[in-house]
């Protein structure tokens, strides 16, 4: 499904840095010549890194979206450590070629944004996620299912922007937030999610399917019925064998 962005190709984030690097590129022209042409380089390069495109959102109400362009490096169940429940973690890897512009993976409602101070360890690894600097949203979706997607600092990246707050309500695909020049973000779900991407897979903000989370959690009698069966099997079983002992016992006595 296509949407009206409401964000123009170049990210608003990068407007400073693209015209600083134009305005040196200039000046280093009058002065240098063909001196200014690395300068020209880091221009487009610039240019390049701040692209914010619109891109199509799937409709299907289960879909759990990417938050970011990336490469997939993690999809294991663990614990939200925002949270404290079990998940299904699915990490996004962006290195500085890939657009930052970070968007929301969900319909719902912002329940806390938290951020935390750290480290700038390289955002590919696992310990990242809980030493490095951070922004944790703390939402739900619309059926009330708990989701949370944080953004997480790199090696080179050295500013995580959020703009959302507490009660603001998110639709899958809008904007929220950016991150400069290298990072991650982690997607925390029920552990009944789907996931449909495997590490190493390439994926895309707002376009690419992450999981599928049904839209209820499982009901509490759910898991008993299939242990009652299991139950039920068992005591079969165990009935089946006492009576081919009884049986046994008998012929042995005639």
């Amino acid at each position: 499904m296509s949407r009206v962005y409401p964000y123009p190709l170049i990210a608003k984030e990068g407007w400073p840095f693209i015209i600083g690097s134009l305005v040196l590129s200039v000046l280093t022209v009058i002065w240098c010549g063909w001196w200014s042409l690395p300068l020209w380089v880091l221009t487009v390069f610039v240019v390049q890194f701040f692209r914010d495109p619109a891109r199509d959102i799937p409709a299907a109400p289960e879909d759990v979206l990417s938050p970011a362009d990336g490469r997939i490096v993690v999809v294991e169940k663990t614990t939200d450590p925002y949270r404290g429940v079990n998940a299904l973690k699915i990490s996004v890897f962006m290195n500085v070629f890939n657009v930052h512009s970070n968007r929301s993976p969900i319909d719902g409602k912002v329940e806390r944004v938290d951020y935390f101070k750290g480290s700038f360890l390289n955002a590919a690894l696992d310990k990242a996620s809980v030493q490095n600097e951070r922004n944790a949203v703390l939402a739900v979706t619309k059926t009330g299912r708990p989701v949370t997607f944080v953004q997480v600092a790199g090696l080179v990246a050295r500013r995580i922007l959020c703009y959302v707050n507490a009660h603001d309500l998110l639709h899958r695909g809008d904007r929220y937030g950016f991150i400069r020049f290298g990072s991650r973000v982690d997607v925390y779900l029920p552990e009944d999610a789907t996931p449909l991407v495997a590490i190493g897979d390439k994926v895309s903000a707002s376009s690419t399917v992450l999981a599928t989370l049904p839209l209820h959690a499982p009901t509490a009698g759910s898991a008993p019925v299939e242990n009652s069966a299991v139950e039920q099997s068992d005591m079969v079983q165990e009935a089946t064998n006492r009576a081919a002992e009884a049986a046994q016992h008998v012929l042995s006595q005639e």
